[in-house]
């Protein structure tokens, strides 16, 4: 008996849908559970702890393979947590999970899905396109009966080769000159509504960049499947940025920002980037202003 060879799926979308991701595990499609858990601390702000033992213990989507966003995926020598690596980096780590250029990838979470959201960029930004965030994410999925395993999932390492899209980035100093008017972009500040009104306090200095409009990842989702919002709601939630020329995202570290990254993607505009030292570099500088609404 001769066994026809799985069709690597096509990705025609950035999301896709628990149904869709049902009718197309194995074959040349990776799972990837991104998870990261944000911890309170007690003098404020968070600490992020990988979600590799929630992972192994909890439960994760079949043959779904462990991505480790806070080690692996992440430059440890960065400034801040959670800096985007370089290319060598990258493409080691990618290459570790058993992804090269002809695999179609599936990224997700078991939060709002902000950490699937930044793989994806990753990928994006590296300059490959077959990767997609599993919308609603472990919630919905689990919230539907689907079914899940627990343990490890081993990869074949094989080899990846990232591109460069250095257009998927801005720094501290086009921010910078956004404000003076040098560039014609708008701002989106993913970071929740009360650090952005400057109401709570987790970095050295509050508020967001002047300029900005607030779309914390909230706004983004249904809050009870994890789903993004329909194209029209996500419209309204954008709407002073959209058609711009350059739109950026950011947030407190890089991470929120994506899933705003994400839903402008979905929504059809083609300019956007991503600061990745968002407010964690920002705030540091204090000659940068800042602003509250508070």
């Amino acid at each position: 008996m001769s066994l026809t060879p799985a069709i690597t799926p096509v990705l025609t979308s950035p999301i896709v849908s628990t149904q869709w991701l049902a009718d197309h595990l194995g074959g040349g499609l990776v799972v990837l559970d991104a998870s990261v858990l944000s911890v309170a601390l007690p003098c404020g702000g968070w600490a992020y702890l990988s979600g590799h033992e929630q992972y192994l213990i909890d439960g994760h989507l079949p043959g779904a393979i462990f991505a480790d966003l806070i080690e692996e995926l992440s430059d440890p020598e960065g400034d801040y947590p959670f800096t985007r690596p370089d290319a060598d980096r990258f493409e080691t780590a990618v290459g570790e999970l058993g992804i090269d250029n002809a695999t179609t990838v599936v990224v997700y979470d078991s939060t709002v899905g902000q950490w699937a959201a930044r793989v994806w960029w990753l990928f994006r930004a590296f300059g490959y396109d077959q990767v997609a965030v599993l919308d609603g994410g472990l919630t919905k999925w689990r919230a539907e009966g689907r079914e899940l395993e627990t343990g490890h999932v081993p990869a074949e390492p094989t080899l990846f080769e990232a591109r460069e899209r250095d257009e998927l980035w801005v720094d501290k100093e086009f921010v910078a000159g956004v404000l003076r008017g040098d560039h014609d972009a708008a701002l989106i500040c993913a970071t929740p509504a009360k650090e952005f009104s400057g109401e709570v306090v987790t970095r050295v200095r509050a508020g967001h960049i002047p300029g900005s409009t607030s779309t914390p990842v909230v706004r983004l989702i249904d809050r009870e499947n994890r789903e993004y919002l329909s194209r029209d709601d996500l419209r309204d939630v954008f709407a002073p940025a959209l058609g711009k020329p350059r739109i950026v995202t950011y947030c407190g570290g890089g991470i929120a920002a994506a899933s705003a990254a994400l839903a402008l993607t979905l929504l059809g505009e083609t300019s956007v980037a991503m600061y990745d030292g968002s407010l964690h570099e920002w705030a540091a500088d204090p000659a940068l202003p800042l602003v509250t609404t508070v």
